[in-house]
Formats: C-alpha cells, structure tokens, sequence
C-alpha cells in the first residue's frame, strides 16, 4: 500500500463532503455565515475557499488578526485570497490588547532570563525543537536569537520559562478568537475553525484560541489532504508552498521546527499508519525510514497524543445525583 496515495485520493469527493458539512451545521445553528481567522496559511485559504464555493462570497467574512510579531507576508496573503474570492474583510490588529496585557514586555523578561544578550531592538526571536529523525527521542526546547537573519545565540529553555512563554504565547490565539466571536455575533454567523487532523492529534492548536470555534471542517483532514485540496481548489501557490506556522514568534518559525520536529509527509505518514494499525514494514517502507526509527517516532507521537489529551478534552462535569 503507498500511503502518499490514500492520503491523496478523491479529493474531489472530500471536497463535496466539506461543503455539504459546512452547509449542514450552518442551517442546523440557523446561522447565516461564517466568520473565518484568515493568515495567509493553507489551511484558512482552504475553508475560505470551500465557504465561498457552497456558502456565495457575500455570506463569509474573513478577519486578518496581525500583531506586531507578525510576518507581513500573512496580511498580505490573507487580503489577496480574501479579494481573490470576492470575501469582505476587515483587519483587526491585536497588538493593543496584548500590550494591554503586557505579553511582549513579560515575554521579554523570559526571553532575557535565558538569553543574557538578548536585545529586543536587533534580535528576532524563535522557539524551537530539536529535529526528531537526528535526534531521536530528545525533546528540549530551544530559544534561538537571530539578527539579521543569521542565528546569534542559542539557549536551552527551563522548564519553569517555557510553560510560561507558551502560556503568554497562548493569549495570541485567544485574542483572535475573542475578535472573531464579536464579529460573528454582531452578524449571526459561526466561527468556522481551520484545524486539521494532524493538528488535532498532535494537540497543536491552543484551548479557547484556535481551538475554540463553532465547528472544525478539516479535523479529519491529515495536513498532507489539506495540501491536496488547496490544489485542487485553486489556492495562491506562494500560500501552498509557504512553510506552515503559528506565526508567534519575531522570526518566522514554521511548524516542522517546533510542532512536527520532521517533514510534514513523514509525521502524516506516520500518523497515517498508526490510525490505520499498518505493520512495521509498511510504514518503513513508505516512509523511507529504519524500521528502529519508525518505532521510536510511533512511540514518540504516542506520548505528544497522550500529553496533549486534556487539550482535545471538553470540560469535565461533576454530576450530583439527589
């Protein structure tokens, strides 16, 4: 079996299923629209896409949600896919409200806890993990200095600073999402999430942030259909080939380096693989790799799932009974 195929197959059919989703949930709510986080990735393109196509253009607004960290290639590739398909928009920078917050300040004096030269007037800033298929099982997080494009410093992270660099992190997400629940409301539309399967299984989307939406089209799409339906849709070719990221952090960090900690088509092979209880020697096979290394990723995925479980949960109730 080549996994690559089944992933990438019938996507035309996916398509109508998505569409039909959409609709469905929409009437169900007795909504009018949907309100979509555009940022300038793949995966926003592709529900803006599939909203216009079975909702009309008129009937979808996208929200352009930049801060101050930002890459300016996410506002420009957001309002060009948006005017592309005839969607009304509007920009909403965020950065007010996190200043208000004092996040970049905060996360400053983190940042300089761990990297004594740090200058936040010359350096951008990015977190990353160590590469898996190099480096096996070891999981540290990093924090890289760059100035002028070039890496200046790198420094291991505690654990204490990085829970609260993700915790100050995480109010990026979730600032979104509050401007994207006020303007739903304010027209009668749903919120319309934009993560994929990958995502879900791997935890990489933040509680009440990105994950808190009206209802999630691709969460049974791996990354890789994804792609294939941003093909097969048309989508800007510079969104498509432009590395995925949260777009967090001062210098561009995409998803491989932090979340993946390996290419795209081997984690959806992998997850594939293990979704579908494929044997060893299937999945060595289609991924290329040692059959040593594949039982360690597997068990390495397994733990991300495991760890990141209270993410997918819903809130736990306590039931009296009288």
């Amino acid at each position: 079996m080549q996994i690559m195929d089944e992933l990438t197959r019938d996507i035309d059919e996916i398509a109508l299923i998505l569409r039909h989703f959409i609709k469905e949930k929409i009437v169900g709510f007795k909504k009018k629209g949907a309100v979509i986080g555009v940022s300038g990735g793949v995966d926003s393109a592709v529900i803006l896409a599939l909203c216009v196509q079975e909702l009309g253009a008129k009937n979808v607004f996208g929200l352009l949600l930049p801060e101050k960290e930002s890459a300016p290639s996410s506002n420009t590739l957001g309002a060009e896919i948006c005017e592309s398909l005839g969607v009304k928009y509007e920009e909403v920078p965020i950065s007010p409200i996190l200043e208000a917050l004092d996040i970049y300040n905060k996360k400053d004096q983190v940042i300089k806890r761990t990297c004594p030269e740090y200058d936040p007037k010359i350096h951008e800033t990015a977190l990353v993990l160590p590469d898996f298929l190099s480096t096996g099982a070891v999981n540290v997080p990093y924090l890289k200095l760059f100035k002028d494009g070039e890496v200046a410093a790198q420094h291991r992270l505690k654990a204490s600073d990085y829970l609260e660099i993700i915790g100050l992190q995480g109010v990026k997400q979730r600032s979104r999402m509050i401007v994207q629940y006020m303007y739903a409301e304010k027209m009668n539309y749903i919120v319309c999430g934009t993560t994929n399967k990958t995502e879900l299984a791997l935890g990489q989307f933040v509680k009440y942030g990105d994950g808190g939406v009206d209802i999630e089209p691709l969460a049974d799409c791996y990354k890789t259909q994804v792609y294939a339906l941003a093909k097969y849709l048309n989508v800007n070719e510079e969104i498509i080939k432009r590395p995925p990221s949260a777009d967090t952090w001062s210098h561009y960090t995409s998803d491989q380096d932090f979340y993946w900690r390996m290419p795209i088509q081997v984690m959806d092979q992998l997850l594939y693989g293990q979704d579908h209880k494929m044997s060893l020697d299937v999945i060595e096979k289609n991924t290329g790799l040692p059959g040593e290394t594949v039982q360690n990723a597997l068990k390495h995925i397994e733990r991300v799932k495991t760890s990141t479980e209270y993410i997918r949960a819903a809130p736990s109730t306590c039931f009296i009974n009288r």
